[in-house]
């Protein structure tokens, strides 16, 4: 089944929220630490469904270092060893919060944090996991297609177009 073509590009049609949903992303990103940040935003977009954000997440974890093997088992991050209790905790927080009207948001989940961040570190988790709800709905809705030399590093981008 191909892919649908671009519904709309929400980044021409609503600049200025636009703007403001990437300016909270650099916010958020100052405050969670890159690696549990991968974690969360790949996690929740395995859940969603969302093609383009499994994409470019997967692509920014390897860059930034994250084994594959890590990745691959996310999907299966409970039976796995791969993971510390402080990303179990943040992972089944992640679950808890994409699957809301399932979950409610569940006491247990949200208690499991506290042995491993402190109230500030919650609050930064919880919204990064609503922001990358958030561009999946985008993504998803629109039906964007992610491509890597959309976010490729000029130097990079350019080896990726060089012949092999």
């Amino acid at each position: 089944m191909a892919a649908e073509p671009l519904r709309m590009d929400l980044s021409k049609i609503a600049p200025d929220a636009y703007r403001h949903f990437l300016q909270l992303e650099a916010v958020i990103a100052g405050h969670v630490e890159g690696k549990l940040l991968h974690l969360v935003k790949l996690r929740a977009s395995q859940i969603n469904g969302c093609a383009f954000c499994i994409g470019m997440h997967t692509d920014e974890a390897l860059r930034d270092g994250e084994p594959a093997e890590r990745l691959t088992m996310l999907d299966a991050w409970e039976e796995s060893s791969l993971y510390s209790d402080k990303e179990r905790a943040a992972l089944a927080w992640v679950e808890e919060v994409t699957l809301i009207a399932d979950s409610g948001a569940g006491k247990d989940s949200y208690d499991a944090l506290k042995p491993h961040f402190s109230e500030e570190e919650i609050a930064w988790l919880t919204l990064a996991i609503v922001q990358i709800n958030s561009w999946n709905r985008m993504a998803i809705s629109s039906r964007a297609q992610y491509d890597r030399k959309m976010f490729a590093h000029p130097a990079a981008a350019e080896k990726a177009t060089e012949p092999a």
